[in-house]
């Protein structure tokens, strides 16, 4: 048995990360710290002045494992990978990982090209962002360069004969592939590269006056369609000015961080704004698991550790609502990453003070406006499963959220035939629950044989106490009419269970219509909440269905001639599709293009090269 006691005096006074378990041996928290004997200490003594969720972990400790550490560093870094691996119940936990795009300046190349990109180099390249508006980096990019005329192809030398790209034969570039030895053409290049780092760092606000100039002249000259390309590059550039124009009330680069507290679901929010040279660029809002009793000090302490050690460019300054515990620490960890000074600021008045309270109102209204709409939601969901309740005829009360499960068969003229099953709790997507099954039948095109079997081997295998098919459904839904409800409902008699079966119809476009029920059908287009959920329902269980039949489909079509050739196994097969991508270009190979690649000998090359000459010469199809 583990003597906790004993266990603690025997803690080093390093640095390092700590693991509590509980009595089954299961991670539930990973914490670091920089003497593990008197942080972990704290968790066996007084617990004065401890906070519930930590009474409630403490209580659950069984035993403990550590970790040492060269350093602090290595301790955060550590955290964070142990954290990701156990998802332990008492962490915060950041939960999304997006990587938002950058507008980059290839400075290390001749002729510089303006890129959309998500990875930083340390390449010579300037960047910009990061935009969590992606449509808003986009305008952005091809007003520039359009505006500009500037170089998008990816060559950097161009041998003699090259010819221009179509861009250079629309006037969209200026054709540097054939000028580019010209001093002055260069020279010229990087003066509109200029102008373009302006514009990005908001310096340059005369663009649109510029492409009026020559809207004009190209009017004047009765080239309309040329100044129609000019009308449309201002109405891009005023946009995106005007967006450029949201001034803060700092300069330089910095993000506001704000969090928000966890809800009875174990979430918690922190939003972000992103200042990049005094201007608001964006906002995004990330999702971390966080027990109901974390403080959002814990929650902000949690996402500045998970989130920013692994940024590629961090900002000079991180506005907080205010202090975490560990401040001075995090900061100069993220001092250590950046190679300069990160401050972590609590602003108390003046400018930085009014940024911030123009975040946090931002942040309450965009929380209240949600808070409406999902309350709104539930209600919806609520009405609608009522009135499946009513239309199915079940006892189950108001308020208990139904496990809808929908089935939908796909196949073509019979062949590859699947099934397809997506589960719906309380009118929301339970895909860990979604299924999927090869029809085993030899008559594939029987869709309500395939439909009895499908639903048999679902129901079978859940009565016999499969976890993966446990609990059962509260509703059974098949796309189909009277035809596909009676079949099932044969299947469900057989199994003496009392399922309701209801059938999801469409109309002549292929649209959600109406539910066959024990009295016909009935109309549910007079009824927005259920028609909305069905719809739903019956779109992603036909989408399921025909993205593993797809699947299934491809994977014949692609394998089955490569497969009949001697010497090539599955390995084989998928290192030559994998290199020649169709096998189109594989039976156009060569013995030594065979040859080289990986898995495949000379023997077997051969093999594939004179299949594919036999069939050429046979007309083979």
């Amino acid at each position: 048995m583990f003597d906790i006691e004993q266990h603690l005096e025997e803690l080093p006074k390093l640095p390092g990360v700590y693991i509590h378990k509980d009595k089954y041996g299961d991670v539930i928290y990973v914490g670091k710290a920089t003497s593990l004997r008197s942080r972990v200490r704290q968790y066996f003594r007084s617990q004065t002045g401890m906070d519930q969720k930590t009474k409630a972990l403490v209580a659950n400790i069984a035993e403990f494992e550590y970790i040492v550490t060269s350093n602090e560093k290595e301790a955060l870094i550590l955290e964070n990978n142990l954290i990701k691996r156990y998802k332990p119940r008492y962490n915060v936990m950041l939960r999304d990982d997006k990587t938002y795009p950058y507008i980059k300046i290839t400075y290390g190349e001749k002729f510089p090209r303006l890129l959309k990109t998500r990875v930083l180099k340390n390449d010579g390249s300037k960047y910009f962002g990061p935009y969590a508006d992606v449509t808003s980096l986009n305008t952005t990019l091809a007003l520039l360069n359009d505006a500009y005329s500037l170089k998008r192809c990816t060559p950097d030398d161009f041998p003699p004969g090259h010819r221009p790209c179509l861009n250079g034969h629309i006037a969209r570039c200026g054709m540097y592939c054939e000028s580019g030895s010209d001093t002055d053409v260069h020279e010229e290049y990087m003066g509109k590269i200029g102008e373009a780092l302006d514009f990005l760092k908001g310096k340059n606000t005369g663009l649109a006056t510029q492409l009026k100039t020559k809207m004009k002249a190209a009017a004047d000259a009765s080239d309309f369609e040329e100044a129609a390309r000019y009308r449309d590059l201002i109405y891009a550039a005023e946009r995106t000015v005007e967006r450029q124009k949201v001034e803060l009330l700092s300069s330089g680069d910095m993000d506001i961080v704000i969090p928000s507290e966890a809800d009875q679901g174990r979430m918690a929010r922190v939003t972000v704004f992103f200042v990049r040279d005094g201007r608001l660029i964006g906002r995004e809002v990330h999702h971390l698991d966080a027990d109901a009793d974390s403080g959002k000090a814990e929650i902000a302490s949690a996402f500045l550790e998970q989130y920013y050690i692994n940024q590629t460019k961090l900002p000079s300054e991180i506005l907080l609502p205010f202090h975490i515990e560990d401040e001075k620490q995090t900061e100069g960890l993220l001092s250590e990453d950046k190679g300069s000074r990160v401050r972590l600021t609590v602003p108390e008045r003046g400018r930085k003070k009014e940024l911030l309270k123009l975040a946090e109102k931002d942040v309450s209204e965009t929380e209240s406006l949600q808070k409406v709409q999902i309350e709104n939601r539930m209600e919806s969901l609520a009405a609608a499963e009522d009135k499946l309740r009513e239309a199915s005829g079940i006892a189950m009360p108001s308020g208990l959220p139904l496990r809808l499960e929908a089935y939908d068969i796909s196949n073509t003229g019979g062949s590859d035939s699947v099934a397809a099953m997506v589960v719906f709790v309380g009118g929301e997507k339970k895909r860990s629950a979604y299924r999927r099954f090869r029809i085993r039948s030899e008559d594939g095109s029987d869709d309500y044989g395939a439909m009895q079997e499908t639903v048999y081997r679902r129901l079978r295998r859940g009565l016999d106490g499969d976890p993966g098919f446990i609990p059962l459904p509260d509703i059974i839904l098949v796309d189909g009419g009277k035809g596909h409800v009676s079949a099932v409902r044969q299947i469900t008699a057989a199994l003496k269970t009392s399922i309701p079966v209801l059938g999801m119809v469409k109309d002549d476009r292929h649209r959600t219509r109406g539910l066959v029920t024990d009295e016909g059908e009935m109309d549910i287009s007079k009824t927005p909440d259920l028609y909305r959920l069905i719809g739903v329902i019956q779109e992603e269980v036909h989408r399921f269905a025909i993205e593993y039949h797809r699947g299934l489909r491809s994977k014949r079509a692609s394998g089955s001639e490569l497969d009949g050739i001697p010497g090539i196994g599955e390995k084989r097969r998928n290192a030559l599709l994998e290199k020649f991508g169709s096998i189109a270009a594989i039976s156009e190979a060569t013995l030594e293009q065979l040859t080289e690649t990986p898995g495949m000998n000379p023997a077997a090359a051969r093999s594939v090269n004179e299949y594919f000459k036999n069939k050429e010469h046979t007309g083979g199809a």
